[in-house]
This record gives C-alpha cells, structure tokens and sequence, in this order.
C-alpha cells in the first residue's frame, strides 16, 4: 500500500492489526486480575401497559419514555434493546450493597416516571405474546439481524423479545487457589446451569407454553453457535478465550465514516482469517474490539467476568437474588469452594467430550426445559443456596437480602420449582402472566 494510502486507511478505519498482534491483545485484555471485590449488574427488562401487558407499546411512546429515563439523575447508565428492552448497567460496585442500593434507587426513579406515563417494567426472560419486532433501525442492529437470520428466527427473538439479570464480577487473582481467575472461570461455567435452573422465568412465548422453564435460554441455544458458544474449559483460560474470540465468525465489517451506510456481513470469515487475509480490508484495533462485542457466550471475559445466563425476574426487587447468591458463591473463599465442590459431579453433563459446548450440552439444555425439577440440578442448587446464606453475613449483606435468599430457597429451591412453575401454573388456569408473581419475594 503507498505510503498515501496508508495515511488515508489509518484516517478512515485505523491502524492495521495483525493476527499474532490481536490474539496478543485478546488474552491481555479478556481477565484483569486482582482482589475479587468489585460486583456489577447489567439488568433487562421488558415494558409493558399495566394490566395490558399483552399489548405492544407504539415506538414513538417507548421513544419518548426513553427520552424522559434519560433526563433522571441516575447512577446506572440507561440503554435500549433492539426491541424495545430496558438495560440499566450499574457503576462498578466495592461490595454487593453498594451495588444494590445505587441500582435500588434507580429503578425506583425509573419506575416512578414510567409510572407518570401509564408504563411499567415487567421481569420475565422472554415475552410472552408479542412477536419479535425491532424498533432500533441502525446499520449494527441491521447487520446483525442479517447474520443472525441465516441460523433462523431465533436471533431475532434473541434480539427484540428477551430479557436478563447480567452478574458482573472480577476475573479474579492471578494466583490459583478458590478466588484465582481459573477457578472462577470453571466455577462460573459449572454454575451457570444451576442459575438457569434456579432462576428459569420464561416458559411462555405466543400466548402458548413452550415446553422451556427459560425460552431465553433455548432462544440463545439455537443461535449461531459460533456467536454463542462457550470456549473449550480444558485449555489455560486466557489462552482459551484468545483462540475462540479469533476463531469465532466475523458478525459485520463496519463502514468507513458514513455512519448511515450499510455494513458488510460476511459469510465464513473468522476474525483469524480477515486478519491473515487482511480482505475486503485489513482489520483494525477497533475492529477487534467490536468484533469482541458481537460474541454472546453464558460467561464472557471483559476484564471482568459477565454471566449472562439468568432470566429477568419477577418483582421490584426480585434481581437482587440472583445477584446476591451468585456474588456469595464467588467471593467468599469459603462458599466457593463448597460451591465448587458441590457442582464438580455436574461437570459430566455440563461438558462431556465430543458435545457441543455451552449452552448447548446436555446439562444446560436440561436445566433451560426441566428447571430444578432435575434431580441432579436441585441437589446442587440447594447445596449452592446454603453456602451463598451461610457467606452473605460475611461479605456485609443486609438482613432484607438475607432473608429474601432465605424465602427464595424456600419457596423454590426445596420445592424444586423456579418462577417459570408459578407462570405455568397461571397459564394451565387460563392465566399466563399475574401480577401476584411480578411482586416476587422481596416486597
């Protein structure tokens, strides 16, 4: 390339990166290590009219509910799903509370002035009755629903019509050990079938049960699993994470200065390639970061660790839960080994040779369909929950988010059921969604 040229593609799209340069890149930058103590929550959620909550929302009036959440004095940042969904992304948090009682006042300025606008935020994995419809119309969203739509219709369900309760937590020490970033990586991966299981909230989709306690998870298992799937758990996971992140399929190639262009969808290109190939373009620096974007594993290395998992929940307060145990279970030396040790029999199933990998291996489909009704995933489950109460003192949890895991454990766990049951129970009665079930357990 003339030296003009390149002053000309370093302007308009960066500098080049190569392959062994971005695979260098990749495991520098995917687990930041240091003293677990930093906790955050990502949290999605569906809005609705109350008491009409099968009826869609007009995208001008989601438009101009967004508008007015973005005026609040908020801590957590405010984005919008492609089909209408509500995230707020909490700051990086010191201890759990911190984290609970910024979000906690959020959502309460949140729905105040939701409220003020005849609209409320509904918990629950998956909508139950409108059809996947896209409301965002820009050139990523575009793109990615081309890519998507080659694996079939699941990626736009995945994208318009799904919600969750992200957990955030530090990689870990670079030192092995309960808290060292490789325990904590396999723990999160051996875990995370017990959350879908435990905390499953979406059995309904069309008006019809689904034969899912979580259609979110089932919607992501059919996904392109290039897009979706887990690294191999066997090799070193920097290493890991570096190979599959080149490895997996380029989603789009972003256009060049014109914000409004159309983006190019490859087909079969992985970022290894385009980078060996350096076509249509070389790959930049900002390419590999957005590439990393556009990959949904259940865990996913951002420095931090994001398990991406769990279905939005019902209530107020109901995210605070699944939060509460999982941070538990992964900072409290004590409760990560029990839980690690507890989950360990489950590894067959979460990952046997020669299956496909998360979430599509038998132990994760399992828990998306049966929930705790697995015998297997109860066990563990109830073995988790007490570790998670036994360490909440310890790591400073108020006794409102002790008690709530307590109830929790009570009225699901030892039953076997998650809140999907209750939905199906309603559904079964000619009731699909009730609101007794939106109050949750923390009121």
């Amino acid at each position: 390339m003339p030296e003009g040229d390149c002053t000309t593609y370093r302007a308009k799209y960066g500098t080049a990166v190569s392959e062994s340069e971005a695979e260098a890149l990749v495991t520098g930058i995917c687990f930041k290590t240091g003293p677990p103590r930093i906790t955050g929550v990502e949290l999605e959620w569906l809005i609705h009219e109350p008491h009409r909550l099968h009826l869609p929302v007009s995208p001008a009036r989601l438009e101009a509910a967004y508008a007015a959440l973005r005026a609040l004095p908020l801590h957590s940042l405010i984005t919008v799903e492609p089909g209408g969904q509500l995230e707020l992304s909490s700051l990086p948090a010191a201890s759990l509370m911190e984290c609970v009682s910024a979000v906690s006042a959020d959502l309460s300025l949140v729905r105040d002035r939701l409220a003020a606008l005849d609209l409320t935020l509904t918990g629950l994995g998956a909508d139950p009755w409108r059809p996947p419809s896209r409301i965002l119309h820009r050139p990523r969203y575009d793109a990615m629903e081309r890519y998507l739509d080659r694996a079939g219709p699941a990626g736009r369900r995945m994208m318009c019509s799904t919600a969750s309760v992200q957990i955030c937590l530090d990689a870990g020490h670079e030192e092995p050990g309960p808290l060292g970033y490789g325990r904590r990586w396999r723990l999160a991966h051996l875990l995370g079938p017990v959350l879908v299981a435990a905390f499953a909230n979406s059995p309904v989709q069309d008006g019809r049960s689904t034969g899912w306690r979580s259609t979110r998870q089932a919607v992501w298992a059919s996904i392109d699993p290039g897009t979706s799937g887990a690294p191999s758990l066997d090799a070193e996971p920097r290493t890991a994470w570096a190979r599959h992140a080149l490895d997996a399929p380029v989603m789009f190639i972003r256009a060049g200065g014109d914000e409004e262009a159309p983006w190019t969808v490859p087909e079969g290109l992985t970022f290894r390639t385009w980078a060996r190939s350096g076509g249509p373009r070389p790959p930049t620096r900002d390419d590999l970061d957005y590439h990393l974007t556009t990959l949904f594993p259940p865990v996913r290395p951002r420095g931090h660790l994001e398990l991406r998992m769990v279905d939005a929940q019902p209530g107020e307060h109901g995210w605070i839960v699944p939060l509460a145990v999982t941070s538990a279970l992964f900072d409290d030396p004590q409760a990560a080994e029990t839980a690690y040790r507890a989950l360990k029999p489950l590894a067959e199933r979460a990952c046997p040779p020669g299956a496909p990998a998360a979430p599509r291996s038998p132990l994760w489909l399992d828990a998306a369909r049966h929930g705790l009704a697995d015998p297997e995933l109860r066990e563990a489950a109830a073995a988790c929950f007490a570790a998670a109460a036994e360490a909440l003192p310890r790591t400073g949890a108020s006794t409102e988010v002790q008690e709530a895991v307590a109830a929790y454990a009570e009225r699901y766990v030892a039953r076997g059921r998650c809140p999907a049951d209750d939905l199906l129970d309603g559904h079964r009665d000619g009731h699909p969604y009730d609101h007794e079930h939106e109050k949750g357990i923390l009121r």
